[in-house]
């Protein structure tokens, strides 16, 4: 299927059922980032994927261990757009640039207990969500909880969901975020 199957919607040419959506998207970001323009082909797509986000961004998970999950989702799907949007993130919490290349890079963390985020997250892909006892005492051993540990889950769906999204519609990385590709 053709990229132009995946047009850039703006507030006007979008569905109707999409525009409060990017709307919200626009007013959050200061401007309408293409990946979501394009994901506006499918209201319920961008309308999932905004739900699932804020479901995601009110766990417990503190920020940092979400966006070295949304990171780590994001290279290991070779997504572009999202490593853009969240060396954008990381990069606002003033996350050290050591652990900013190493989530790029999709090598071991600086810091043990984020570390254990990336490894669990890559855990639970591999195993299709069964994981075994060692893998969930090495993710609690670090201060995560049980609960974390299905709020994990939450988070590989949101970003499975946006980063094959992104891949699909070949959504280009905006000019505000090009200084974080």
């Amino acid at each position: 299927m053709p990229a132009t199957a995946f047009p850039d919607h703006t507030l006007e040419s979008a569905p109707a059922a999409a525009r409060a959506g990017l709307s919200a998207i626009a007013q959050k970001q200061g401007f309408l980032p293409a990946a979501a323009g394009r994901m506006a082909t499918s209201p319920e797509v961008l309308g999932g994927f905004l739900k699932m986000n804020a479901l995601f961004e009110s766990t417990t998970l503190d920020k940092l261990s979400r966006e070295v999950l949304s990171m780590t989702m994001a290279t290991r799907n070779g997504c572009h757009v999202c490593v853009a949007i969240h060396t954008g993130l990381l990069t606002t919490l003033e996350a050290e640039p050591a652990l900013i290349a190493a989530l790029r890079g999709s090598t071991p963390l600086p810091d043990e207990r984020l570390e254990a985020m990336r490894q669990f997250t890559l855990a639970v892909l591999a195993a299709n969500g069964a994981v075994d006892d060692a893998a969930i005492e090495a993710f609690t051993a670090h201060g995560y909880t049980a609960r974390n540990a299905l709020e994990v889950t939450l988070g590989i769906a949101t970003y499975t969901l946006s980063t094959f999204a992104n891949r699909m519609t070949g959504a280009p990385v905006d000019a505000p975020l090009a200084r974080f590709a």
